[in-house]
């Protein structure tokens, strides 16, 4: 059943960096998100499209809470759990976080590890440090881990270090350790961004199963229109750091990705997206 309070709840935010300048005449503004407001009311998958800086990624870093927001008026809850307001984050913003999981382009994982102490690593938020930090995983915790990795199909992996596994594996020891963590909702940072096409589309299926399977909200920022609207419900589309589209994949037609995209509008799109 779901919560009564919004699983996302983003109020007027807005983000401004400060570029410094190289030649005399001071440092430079640069406004990422501008007003931004979105409501996620119950799991589903949510996909972040727009060009290049339109402001995706920070409005995921801003939803986790690794981006504090512009002072003002300005609001980001979680599960119904303040994240951060007025530009300061919430005192139990890391009990926040830790009902999140965090899958991003890179993988995130540490190389050195096997696969099943990184995914393993998704009960940090739960276990005393020292108990995480020695490795001293209960036997419930361990079938935990092995049942996760065998969902996404890496199992057979599990005694490998992440650094000796191919970017697809590495994206799937990600989303275990996501699942390990008993996340409620994921956000996913170009998660396909760095996968050859066959290996990004079982990736979105991954995330697609743990939306409709485990009832887990998922947001998404992709550079890939077609995976956009193959493997999402919903579309949030960023130009200029505002938000210009917000609704179903459905509704999303050219002419209105011609206003958003502009010039890269043909390099919006992968071409290989499959159901």
């Amino acid at each position: 059943m779901w919560m009564t309070a919004p699983l996302v709840e983003v109020t007027s935010v807005s983000k401004t960096f400060t570029r410094k300048a190289a030649a005399a005449g001071g440092n430079t503004t640069f406004k990422a998100l501008d007003n931004v407001s979105f409501v996620m009311t119950k799991p589903e998958r949510v996909a972040l499209i727009g060009p290049s800086g339109s402001g995706k990624s920070t409005l995921l870093r801003s939803i986790s809470g690794l981006h504090t927001i512009d002072k003002g008026k300005g609001a980001v809850s979680v599960m119904g759990r303040v994240v951060q307001k007025n530009g300061s984050l919430a005192s139990d913003v890391r009990a926040t976080r830790s009902r999140m999981g965090m899958i991003a382009q890179q993988f995130n994982l540490v190389g050195r590890l096997s696969l099943f102490t990184n995914a393993a690593l998704g009960f940090l938020g739960k276990v005393s440090g020292l108990r995480g930090f020695l490795g001293m995983w209960t036997a419930d915790e361990k079938q935990a881990v092995m049942r996760a990795l065998d969902h996404v199909g890496v199992a057979q992996f599990a005694g490998q270090r992440a650094n000796t596994l191919s970017g697809g594996q590495q994206q799937r020891g990600a989303i275990a350790r996501a699942i390990v963590q008993g996340a409620q909702i994921v956000l996913a940072d170009e998660p396909v961004a760095s996968l050859d096409p066959v290996t990004a589309r079982k990736v979105m299926k991954l995330l697609v199963n743990l939306n409709e399977a485990d009832g887990v909200g998922v947001i998404v920022t992709l550079h890939q229109v077609d995976y956009a609207k193959l493997y999402c419900d919903r579309i949030l589309a960023l130009k200029e750091g505002k938000v210009v589209y917000d609704g179903p994949a459905s509704g999303l037609d050219d002419e209105t990705l011609k206003n958003i995209y502009g010039a890269e509008f043909e390099d919006a799109f992968w071409g290989e997206a499959k159901a």
